[in-house]
Parts: structure tokens; C-alpha cells; sequence
């Protein structure tokens, strides 16, 4: 796909419109994330820190949990399998959840802290809260041989029937490449459908599924090599890593920079950013990306009109504050957008030209 020209752009309002109603299964480490917000009252006396006023509070679902809100946002039909603690982060983060959510196949065990992410962000009483720390707590849970033996059998169910899996692998130790495997096959009983993971310490671990959309810092982990604003050196990691994975597509997140997606025996494809460079919170991103890539690639998209799709709801998301999620009428809204700024855009183009041809006549 090139630009995107009204056929494009039609092309990709009916898939979104295709994409309602698709039944995902978002399957692996869930983390609630905390909000604390606060206003900046002054400069303690006691060392060179902000005292802040409190303000409220906030718990949101992370990891797969983003990932399944962000389907059901999108119009799909979710069934998430994860594993969180009976306690009041899982509670939370549960509640939390889209209503479009099917949240059967949650694992609740006593013997599980939920991860529990707590950001501190602070502002004035007129100015935009900033993010001022973040409190890790949990994030390498203790999963028990009885958690993850219900776990794995209810993600086996969860697969049964669906139009694609979404693995979300935040290196929990839950999932595994073992447990890939049979939930591959479980998933393919009855015909193919996409498969797609998102890694963020074992990229070379796991072989042979449809997409991975890692983001350049964890694909420079990987490959060991520097990419920065080297075209050469992303082209080296991308094919390096595509190789190495034997993934049927390899989608790299750039941040500012965009978005290049790797295919076999196909040229690579530079999207740029959607929107403007001015993020507010990447918080959960890389969530809605692939939760936007799994949902078009269930409809019966294209690796490249997947991405590009991926990418608006991405630079639409990173405006938002906290962990957001993206609606179909956003993502429309966005494809317009482009569509119209892309038509004004060759129409000076083309004013342009024809002043020159009109000057040298």
C-alpha cells in the first residue's frame, strides 16, 4: 500500500468497520497500573523535593489487560486469560476491565501478588500532570505450579473458535515457548489464524508465528546492534531479527521516528508518525498497537495495512494520558484526517508545478 489515497482510505474505514464483532484472545502477564495524582504545594524543607497535594487515585489494567480493553474498544469480541492475585490490585484492576471484556478465563489465586505499577505525577493547579516516579511492586511474580497448570488450560479454551491470539509476554515467566507451542496448535485446530506476540525480554525465543512488534530498544537488546538514526543499522537488526524468528512479519516501533515493518523477500516499509511529536504519555502503547494489528489481521488485512492502521491508533494513544485506549470512530477519524491532508497536500504539489511550468513558458 502506498499513500493514502481515497481508495486507501476507503479500504481502511471498511476495515475497521470489519473488524467489529471479531473474537480475539488476548492471553499472558496483566499488571495493574496505578495513578497518583498530585499538586505541587511547595519545596520540603527537610531535602530539595516537591511536597505534593494529593488528588485521587486511579488503577487501570496494563500488559494484556490494555491489550484486551483496547479490542474491546476497537469493537472486538475479547476473552482474556491471565493470571492476577485476590487482592486489592487484582480486584481493581479487574473492575477496571472494558464491559466488551470476557473476563471467565481470569485465573484468580490466593497465592499471586498482581504487578502493581504506581506512577506519581504531579502539576499545577493549570498545568499538565508529569509523571515525577514510578514504584515498582511485584513485577517478577511467584507463579505456582497449580496457577499455571489452570492457566494454561483456560488459555487453551480461550483460543478455541477465535479469529486471532494475542500473546503479551511482560516476562512474568507465564508464558513460555513450550506453552506457545500448544497454544498454537490449539488455536489452528480447525485453519490458521493469526497469531501475534509481544515480547519483551525473549524476542529470540519464541519461532514461526505471525507477527512480533517489538520496539527498537528491545530489538537492539536482541540483535545487538545499535540502530539510532542509522537506516543501515535498522535494516541489519530488522532482518537480522525477522531471520532469526522465522515470524511471518516483523513490525518495529520507532517512537518518534515511526514505524518499519520486515517481511520475507519484500522490501522494508517506512511509516512515519501519525500526529504530532509532542507525546503526552507512551504509557501502554505498544499495547494498542498490537491490539489494533491483531484485530485487522483477524479482518483479513494485509501485513502493511495492518501496520499503517496500527500506527494511527498509536499516535492517536500517545496523546492520551495514563493508559488509554483507542475507539473505531477515533481510528476513522484519523484515517480521514490523513486522507484530506494527503489530498491538500498534492494539490499544492500540483498548483506548485504548474506555476513553474507557467514562469518557464
Amino acid at each position: 500500500m502506498g499513500n493514502n489515497d481515497v481508495s486507501t482510505a476507503e479500504a481502511q474505514l471498511a476495515l475497521i468497520d470489519a473488524m467489529a464483532g471479531r473474537r480475539i484472545a488476548v492471553v499472558g502477564d496483566v499488571v495493574a497500573d496505578e495513578f497518583v495524582y498530585g499538586r505541587v504545594a511547595r519545596v520540603s524543607r527537610e531535602a530539595p523535593v516537591l511536597i505534593l497535594e494529593y488528588d485521587s487515585t486511579e488503577v487501570l489494567p496494563g500488559g494484556a489487560g490494555n491489550a484486551a480493553n483496547n479490542v474491546a474498544a476497537l469493537g472486538g469480541r475479547v476473552a482474556l486469560a491471565a493470571v492476577v492475585g485476590q487482592d486489592d490490585a487484582g480486584r481493581r484492576m479487574v473492575r477496571a476491565l472494558h464491559p466488551g471484556v470476557d473476563r471467565s478465563r481470569i485465573v484468580r489465586a490466593s497465592t499471586h501478588a498482581t504487578p502493581l505499577k504506581t506512577r506519581i505525577l504531579a502539576g499545577g493547579i493549570h498545568s499538565a500532570k508529569q509523571q515525577v516516579v514510578r514504584i515498582d511492586r511485584g513485577v517478577r511474580p511467584v507463579i505456582t505450579p497449580a496457577a499455571r497448570a489452570v492457566f494454561e488450560a483456560t488459555s487453551l479454551l480461550a483460543v478455541h473458535d477465535c479469529d486471532g491470539v494475542l500473546v503479551s509476554d511482560y516476562g512474568q515467566g507465564l508464558v513460555t515457548p513450550a506453552f506457545l507451542k500448544r497454544l498454537k496448535t490449539s488455536a489452528c485446530a480447525d485453519g490458521p489464524v493469526p497469531f501475534l506476540l509481544d515480547s519483551r525480554y525473549r524476542l529470540l525465543d519464541y519461532r514461526g508465528l505471525t507477527v512480533s512488534a517489538p520496539n527498537e530498544s528491545e530489538v537492539e537488546a536482541a540483535v545487538g546492534i545499535r540502530i539510532n538514526d542509522d537506516g543501515a543499522a535498522l535494516e541489519r537488526a530488522g532482518r537480522a531479527l525477522l531471520t532469526r524468528t522465522k515470524m511471518g512479519a516483523v513490525l518495529i516501533t520507532r517512537g518518534s521516528r515511526g514505524m518499519a515493518l520486515f517481511q520475507p523477500g519484500a522490501a522494508t516499509v517506512h511509516i512515519p508518525i501519525f500526529g504530532s511529536d509532542e507525546i503526552a504519555d507512551v504509557t501502554g502503547a505498544g499495547d494498542t498497537v498490537m491490539a489494533t494489528l491483531t484485530l485487522a489481521l483477524a479482518s483479513g488485512a494485509s501485513f502493511e495495512m495492518a501496520a499503517r492502521l496500527a500506527n494511527y491508533a498509536g499516535g492517536i494513544v500517545v496523546m492520551k494520558r495514563g493508559t488509554a485506549t483507542v475507539s473505531a470512530e477515533e481510528l476513522k477519524a484519523a484515517v480521514r484526517a490523513e486522507a484530506a491532508r494527503q489530498t491538500a497536500t498534492a494539490g499544492r504539489s500540483r498548483t506548485r508545478s504548474g506555476a513553474s511550468r507557467v514562469r518557464r513558458g
